[in-house]
């Protein structure tokens, strides 16, 4: 009696070419990440920091009254031209009888500044002829950086032997001018200043220097 053999089925031996031919798959390796890039904290115009920080103000006191706004040099924020990294903006309530002052800081800086809106205490106030008085918002027409440009144009000869001064600005209206006014100030601090320029902050036109 013949043994028969056993024959392959087509289909199994087409399976088994397959299987031989296909590589062994390699586990992929994910690319790797790119760091985040640090943000860069962009200064601000005064303005722009008023409009920040007046809704508080109003939340405050709502018959709150801008008194002064001024701009804080901070190591870590690269000054541009009319713009600082942080600023002061002062409010006085006449029903309250009290002042509040608000900073507005892109980053975090030494002593009390934060980064976004902070506010300050309460302080007693009342109107005086003396010092800085309390102004109309419609008065602000022009902005800290069309202010800078006003006095630096008027300060050619000051800038080229200053070119790395600190610049602080500083809106107010005081009896000095019957208009609310920017102060374009060239040095570290008001005190120790040796030149500054005062812009119309309402009309833009230059008023005075002070040497």
């Amino acid at each position: 009696m013949k043994k028969i053999g056993l024959r392959a089925s087509p289909l199994a031996l087409l399976l088994g070419l397959v299987a031989c031919s296909e590589a062994p798959k390699s586990a992929e390796t994910p690319a790797p990440k790119e760091p985040p890039k640090p943000k860069v904290a962009e200064p601000l115009t005064g303005r722009q920091a008023f409009q920040r920080i007046y809704p508080q103000a109003r939340a405050w006191a709502p018959d709150c009254q801008p008194l002064q706004v001024k701009s804080i040099q901070l190591a870590d924020v690269k000054p541009e031209k009319g713009k600082a990294g942080a600023w002061q903006i002062s409010f006085v309530s006449p029903s309250l009888s009290k002042s509040k002052s608000w900073t507005y800081s892109v980053v975090e800086g030494p002593g009390n500044l934060h980064e976004g809106s902070f506010a300050g205490s309460d302080d007693s106030w009342s109107p005086s002829r003396a010092g800085a008085q309390p102004f109309l918002i419609p008065a602000i027409k022009f902005d800290s950086d069309q202010a800078f440009d006003a006095a630096a144009a008027k300060s050619e000869d000051y800038i080229k032997k200053n070119p790395d001064k600190p610049i602080i600005y500083v809106m107010e209206l005081t009896n000095r001018f019957p208009d609310l006014t920017w102060r374009v100030i060239w040095g570290e601090s008001v005190s120790t200043s040796d030149y500054s320029v005062f812009i119309d902050a309402t009309s833009g036109k230059f008023l005075e220097k002070l040497h």
